[in-house]
């Protein structure tokens, strides 16, 4: 079974991930357009999402190994600061954040990555709109360029209202996608003080 959705939240995909998982299927390969490949098993599967900042080789075998140590799958990510996703039978053993540090350091990483994502559409969004925000996110029609669009009548408004709006969207939607990860960040970071606070 192929799935394609696309996530900024880490918690909520984690979530998604798990709920396909419990209808009787374990993942098989995740791609970085959106793309899971699910297969069906008798096993009850669990999966877990991290985000490592970049290490050197030798610290990214280490932190596999560790998580192989304990019987987990490596299915996807990278030593060069990404997402990391496990996977393994549920035993009762199946959290990766087992004690207050790591969770604690877990909700910073997360905080960090959702930041870096941010940042990277908003250079992306000034770049394309002048640095207007406002305007990238709230007027849809400031995305089409087609010159004297808005002004065109039948069939010849549908066809460049329909060619353009796939390019369109690529410039609309990087600054919803930014407001997004402005949210999770904030989120994460509201995670990561309260569990600091709860294991002070």
């Amino acid at each position: 079974m192929k799935k394609r959705k696309w996530f900024i939240n880490l918690l909520k995909e984690e979530k998604w991930l798990n709920d396909r998982l419990a209808e009787g299927y374990a993942c098989r390969r995740v791609s970085s357009l959106g793309g899971y490949l699910f297969e069906p098993t008798d096993r009850k599967m669990v999966i877990r999402l991290d985000y490592q900042r970049q290490m050197s080789a030798e610290k990214y075998e280490e932190y596999k190994g560790t998580y192989a140590d304990f019987g987990w799958t490596h299915l996807k990510g990278s030593r060069w600061g990404s997402v990391q996703y496990w996977q393994k039978p549920a035993d009762g053993r199946d959290e990766i954040f087992s004690d207050a540090g790591s969770q604690i350091a877990f909700y910073q990483r997360l905080t960090h990555y959702a930041l870096t994502t941010a940042c990277l559409f908003f250079i992306y969004i000034c770049v394309l709109f002048d640095g207007h925000i406002f305007t990238a996110m709230f007027d849809v029609k400031a995305s089409y360029l087609t010159e004297g669009l808005w002004e065109m009548e039948g069939a010849m408004f549908w066809r460049a209202f329909l060619f353009e709006t796939p390019f369109a969207m690529l410039r609309f939607l990087p600054a919803w996608i930014f407001g997004i990860a402005i949210v999770v960040s904030l989120y994460s970071y509201f995670l990561y003080v309260k569990r600091k606070k709860e294991y002070a």
